[in-house]
């Protein structure tokens, strides 16, 4: 090859080998531990997805507040409707409010992210404002207020969660990049002739994704946690729709009576949160450059 190709050949672009670290996330005991528990909730949720079992907003009244049984696994309500099918229901909407919320949240706020981070000017200092604003207001707060000013249904809560969530990608996209944009692969692809946004998304976004993965791992658990806090403060997904925070809102006041109404919804919650946070700590273990073999 020519002197002068090699002049314009773009150094070999560092990258974490993130590829091969996935299944290293899944030998340590929390990534394990956390896998098999999304696993478990997955395996419910897709139960009421597809409509297997019998249905949570059936009401039998001559079934009230039964305790567990062959007939109803985790018992009924005060209406009769069968627990178990309405966890498995409010398990697939916390993850579809969940899903959906971090998504518009990590495309809108790494968008937003990577451009300031890359460009700085105006760019950075507008979109450092808008993310000072929404972190003055308490996250629960301002999801509070938001799905209380929109029309109620799940997709406004995941609306309302992902202005929640989007400043934080937003921070964790621009960290990164203000320190990758010096790098010299960076600076050797602009100088022979590549545009900077397309030097910006084939060789600093691709650099920055294990930490994204872990940061939409986590951030999932947290949607799952405001999503049923909004719930149970009477502003999440509308009845009859089956939603763990409300479930433990109506179970509050019969807890003497039928503990079950109580004790399935918060279980339920326990193992899509714990389970995704040791899914996320176990990726972040893996996919730290910093750590383990390069």
């Amino acid at each position: 090859m020519s002197a002068a190709a090699d002049m314009h050949e773009v150094p070999e672009v560092p990258t974490t080998r993130a590829s091969g670290r996935w299944v290293k996330a899944f030998r340590t005991p929390g990534g394990i531990v956390g896998l098999i528990l999304m696993a478990i909730v997955t395996t419910l949720a897709l139960l009421a997805a597809f409509g297997v079992g019998q249905d949570p907003a059936t009401q039998e009244v001559s079934d009230a507040l039964q305790g567990p049984s062959a007939s109803h696994w985790l018992g009924t309500d005060q209406f009769g409707r069968d627990i178990f099918a309405r966890v498995c229901s409010g398990l697939a909407n916390s993850l579809r409010v969940a899903v959906v919320s971090v998504t518009l949240a990590a495309v809108g706020g790494v968008l937003l992210g990577i451009l300031a981070g890359y460009y700085q000017g105006v760019l950075d200092r507008v979109v450092g404002v808008i993310t000072n604003v929404l972190f003055a207001f308490p996250s629960l707060l301002l999801a509070l207020a938001l799905a209380a000013t929109l029309r109620r249904s799940w997709l406004t809560v995941a609306i309302a969660i992902a202005v929640v969530y989007l400043p934080i990608f937003a921070r964790v996209a621009r960290g990164p990049v203000l320190t990758l944009r010096h790098a010299e692969y960076v600076l050797a692809a602009t100088a022979v002739g590549r545009s900077r946004l397309s030097t910006l998304f084939e060789h600093v976004l691709p650099n920055i994704t294990g930490i994204l993965v872990v940061q939409v791992t986590l951030s999932l658990s947290w949607a799952i946690l405001t999503e049923a806090a909004l719930s149970f403060l009477g502003f999440g997904t509308p009845p009859p729709a089956a939603s763990l925070g409300g479930m433990v809102y109506a179970a509050q006041t019969l807890t003497s009576v039928a503990p079950w109404m109580l004790y399935a919804p918060g279980a339920a919650l326990i193992l899509a949160v714990v389970g995704l946070n040791l899914l996320g700590d176990g990726l972040r273990a893996a996919l730290d450059p910093r750590g383990g073999n390069q």
